[in-house]
Order: structure tokens, then C-alpha cells, then sequence
């Protein structure tokens, strides 16, 4: 697949293609995804951030998550798109209005390989800052029911699964949860979501829009660099230090791309127990990505 001036390998992430990418003669630059419930939480601005009163929140157990754009930046006045775009997922028109192509999106799970590149097709240089733009999030989520279903009393904890379409706009046939399929056939702005889960047997769905403003997008960098509304480019600054490229490599360059998930799934109680309560209307206000640290290996 070429994008721009030059050719992008993606690896969907099996142990056979991690190594193969790892091992290859080609020196390249090798990108792994990693989900951290530890990683410090923070917020839109890149500052550390607390629970608001009246809200709860939990760590989701990733399964996968897609990406719709990579860059690499120099500095922190670089301007979205002034670096290096190493990768911008397929996009269609089919909706109506410009999307990313749900069907071509690659998958990948915690510690798999999601973007690897020949070192010397990426501009030399040295750059500051990484930009990730994640269009999709699948994961699961413990809720809690307090109700009667067909005349039996229930009062327990359950699971569930949520997937969650982050990117600026996504163009979707169809999509499955888990277990189960949902027809589409249309664009969905960020914020769509789908939910599945089976309660004594039975499998139950459901599908929503989140308000606008409701998916945290860590920016550090947002005065110098400040990305459009509705986007989901996350930004962190390399560690320990810039990534640098001379296109004269003898070995892979491999950056672990650590995003938190820490309390990234939150709502506002209505119950005070702690506990995600949806049938006692309490809303789900934030389900983004809370931060991320790319560190070069």
C-alpha cells in the first residue's frame, strides 16, 4: 500500500510477524501497542487527573483497538500533518462525507506489533513528539444489575463488551461486539458506540452516540499544536529522549507504545456504590485513551 512518497508495511500483529519484523535484515522502525492500568491518568491538556466528584470510573480489559494515523514531529510547534505521516488508514466517501473505511481497518491486541517501516523510507531527523490517531476501541467492562428480568430478582455484577468508535468519523457496513453482529450501512461520528452482554443465558445489545466532548484526547502540546475537534490524535513526547533517524541503521528501532487506560472508562453516579449502574440511567461520560508513553527500547 502506498501512502504519500513511500511504501508502509502494517503488521497485524501475530507472533510469527512480530518476528519476522524484529529479525528482519531490513532495519525498521517497529511500533508496539501496549495497554498500562497503571500508567498515571491524565487529561486532555496532559495533566494528572482525579475522579470528579459524582463520578466513578474502572479499568476495561482491552481486546483490540485499530489506528487511523501516525506521526512522527520534530518539535512542539509542529503543526498536525508538518512532520512525518508514516501512516493514514484507508478512508472512503461512501457515507456521504469523508470516513475511515471501518472493513480496512487493522486490528491489534495488547503487545502486538500495529506499524512497522523501513527505517530508511522515513525522513532523517530527529523527532520530539509522537502522534497516534486511534479510530476504534474494543474492550470489556463490569456493570452492575439491580432489577427483575421475566419475574427472577437480580442483584449482581456482570460483564460486558463495548465497542467503541473514537476516530473523527467512521463509515461502517457492519460491526461484531462480540458474539453478535450490528448492521450499520453508514457513517458514525466519534463517540458511537455497541454493547453486548449475556445475562443467564440470554444475550442482550445495545447502541448508542456519546455527546460531543466526551472522549478524552491527551494533548501536551495543545498551544503549539492544537488538533481539530473530534479527532482522536493522542500526542506524547518520546522517551527517554528524541527518536532519531538516519536512514543508516544497522538494527530495528522498537518503541513500546503504552497507552493508559487507567479509570478510562467513566460515568457519573446515580447509585454510590462504585459500580456501573446503567439501568439506573447513569451515563457513561468518558471512554478515551488517558494517556500514552512511546518509549524507544
Amino acid at each position: 500500500m502506498k501512502f504519500g512518497f513511500f511504501c508502509i508495511m502494517i503488521c497485524i500483529g501475530t507472533i510469527s510477524c512480530t518476528k519476522q519484523n524484529e529479525n528482519s535484515n531490513e532495519p525498521s522502525l517497529v511500533l508496539r501497542i501496549k495497554f498500562d492500568s497503571t500508567q498515571q491518568r491524565l487529561n486532555n491538556i496532559g495533566q494528572p487527573a482525579e475522579i470528579p466528584a459524582g463520578h466513578a470510573a474502572q479499568n476495561p480489559s482491552f481486546n483490540t483497538i485499530s489506528v487511523h494515523y501516525v506521526e512522527l514531529a520534530p518539535n512542539a510547534s509542529t503543526a498536525l500533518g508538518g512532520g512525518a505521516v508514516l501512516y493514514r488508514a484507508p478512508e472512503t466517501e461512501n457515507g456521504g462525507e469523508k470516513a475511515i473505511d471501518f472493513d480496512k481497518s487493522i486490528f491489534t491486541s495488547n503487545n502486538e506489533v500495529f506499524f512497522a517501516a523501513p527505517l530508511k523510507s522515513i525522513p532523517a531527523g530527529e523527532y520530539e513528539w509522537f502522534r497516534v490517531s486511534l479510530a476504534y476501541q474494543n474492550y470489556d467492562v463490569q456493570y452492575h444489575l439491580d432489577t427483575t428480568i421475566a419475574d427472577i430478582t437480580i442483584n449482581e455484577d456482570f460483564k460486558g463488551t463495548i465497542a467503541s468508535f473514537i476516530g473523527f468519523n467512521t463509515f461502517i457496513h457492519s460491526y461484531m461486539i462480540r458474539n453478535q453482529q450490528i448492521q450499520v450501512e453508514g457513517d458514525k461520528k466519534q463517540g458511537y458506540w455497541g454493547f453486548e452482554t449475556t445475562i443467564h443465558s440470554e444475550t442482550y445489545t445495545a447502541t448508542g452516540q456519546s455527546p460531543e466532548g466526551a472522549t478524552t484526547v491527551v494533548n501536551p502540546i495543545f498551544n503549539t499544536s492544537p488538533i481539530p475537534a473530534g479527532s482522536c490524535v493522542v500526542t506524547a513526547a518520546f522517551l527517554p529522549g528524541k527518536l532519531t533517524v538516519t536512514g543508516n541503521e544497522k538494527e530495528n528501532i522498537i518503541v513500546e507504545v503504552s497507552l493508559s487506560v487507567n479509570k478510562s472508562f467513566e460515568w457519573q453516579e446515580i447509585v454510590n456504590n462504585g459500580k456501573w449502574d446503567p439501568l439506573k440511567g447513569e451515563p457513561v461520560v468518558d471512554m478515551g485513551i488517558r494517556g500514552m508513553k512511546p518509549t524507544i527500547q
